[in-house]
């Protein structure tokens, strides 16, 4: 009757101390608070906030406390894509993306119930109104004015939740259909437009170059006509100066001629009587000195085998080598300098002064008359 008593004790004491150990086991655990080293963690005791727990291990009050995790890096929300009108009525949707770090943990748990799900409501509603303040054109070309401006309108509600905005990016911007067609019509046509205005630029450059490359090649066809007059006007005059110097020097030896065939005439007459001029008798004379070589007499002889030294000097006839050569020599330099100036002209660097046929001929014909002149004052 004893035994049993203390067998059932034994069983309860057995069963208690289990308990015990597992309450003490269970109390360790819940004490004990590992927190990462990316995190913190906000406590509370009885529902009252009592601290931030540093990462590493940390003790707390068992059963009775509880702990809020934050990550503590940058972290990355998605804007959704949002509707807008922008100031000028036209339609566009847009969406961003926006980094956020939690400064201070305390402020996020305690300020805000859900510190992400504020964060993209406030993206969200910033993006349109900051669409619906811009023009069209102004929404689709300052993508950074647009970042800038949603960022500044963050920065002051969220640094009261102790999160900071570190950067905000627009990802798209685009108009309705309607006006993306209309914009893909403006941009073919301003390049249709573009097109035109180079085909023409390059028309009109082709028509002045050509231009004036007749223009150089009408002055270089006139410079060689010019070149080709003078040239021409000076052999004439050369040639009519030395026709002159010849008939002047051939004027002696015509006469005696002449006179000889009149002698050869009287003597076939019938008359034995004849009277003949002193000029000549002096002239038969020469003759027969020239015909006999008789020296009896210191005279002139007639040469009408060859020119005298006089005669020939007076014609030129010794330098009619040189006179030819200087021509040619005239006219190989006229031609240098014409291309050389020719250049000139095309290069722009010189105007070109080209002279009329006439005024060519009228000088031409002014130093033919000095020559002529030149020649009688000499004979």
């Amino acid at each position: 009757m004893v035994i049993v008593p203390l067998q059932v004790g034994g069983v309860v004491g057995g069963v208690v101390g289990l308990l015990f150990l597992l309450v003490v086991i269970a109390a360790v655990w819940q004490a004990v608070e590992i927190v990462d080293a990316t995190e913190k963690k906000a406590l509370t005791v009885f529902g009252e906030y009592r601290k931030l727990l540093e990462p590493g291990i940390n003790f707390i009050p068992p059963f009775v406390s509880q702990t809020h995790a934050f990550d503590m890096r940058t972290q990355t929300l998605d804007v959704p894509r949002q509707e807008a009108i922008t100031r000028d009525n036209s339609p566009v949707t847009a969406d961003a993306v926006v980094y956020i770090k939690v400064m201070d943990a305390r402020k996020a748990y305690l300020e805000v119930d859900d510190y992400k799900t504020a964060v993209s409501n406030l993206a969200q509603t910033t993006l349109r109104a900051v669409l619906g303040d811009m023009e069209l054109d102004d929404t689709l070309n300052k993508r950074q004015e647009i970042n800038a401006r949603i960022r500044k309108e963050l920065d002051e509600p969220t640094d009261e939740w102790g999160i900071r905005v570190e950067s905000v990016e627009v990802r798209e911007v685009n108009p309705s259909k309607d006006v993306q067609q209309a914009m893909e019509q403006q941009t073919s046509a301003e390049r249709r437009r573009r097109a035109m205005i180079l085909e023409a630029q390059g028309e009109r450059r082709s028509a002045v170059e050509e231009a004036e490359g007749e223009k150089q090649s009408n002055i270089i066809r006139a410079q060689g006509e010019k070149q080709s007059q003078i040239l021409e006007a000076q052999g004439d005059a050369i040639s009519t100066v030395l026709r002159a110097k010849s008939a002047e020097s051939m004027g002696e030896r015509a006469i005696i001629d002449k006179g000889m065939e009149t002698l050869e005439n009287i003597g076939m007459g019938d008359s034995s009587t004849f009277i003949l001029p002193q000029e000549l008798t002096s002239l038969v004379g020469r003759y027969g000195e020239h015909l006999t070589g008789s020296n009896v007499q210191e005279k002139e002889s007639l040469n009408s085998l060859d020119f005298d030294a006089e005669t020939r000097e007076m014609l030129g006839l010794d330098d009619i080598e040189d006179i030819l050569g200087q021509i040619d020599e005239a006219a190989a330099l006229d031609t240098e300098a014409m291309e050389e100036e020719a250049e000139k002209i095309m290069s722009g660097d010189t105007e070109p002064d080209i002279q009329s046929a006439d005024d060519v001929v009228a000088e031409a014909d002014d130093e033919m008359a000095d020559a002529v002149a030149e020649t009688e004052e000499s004979g």
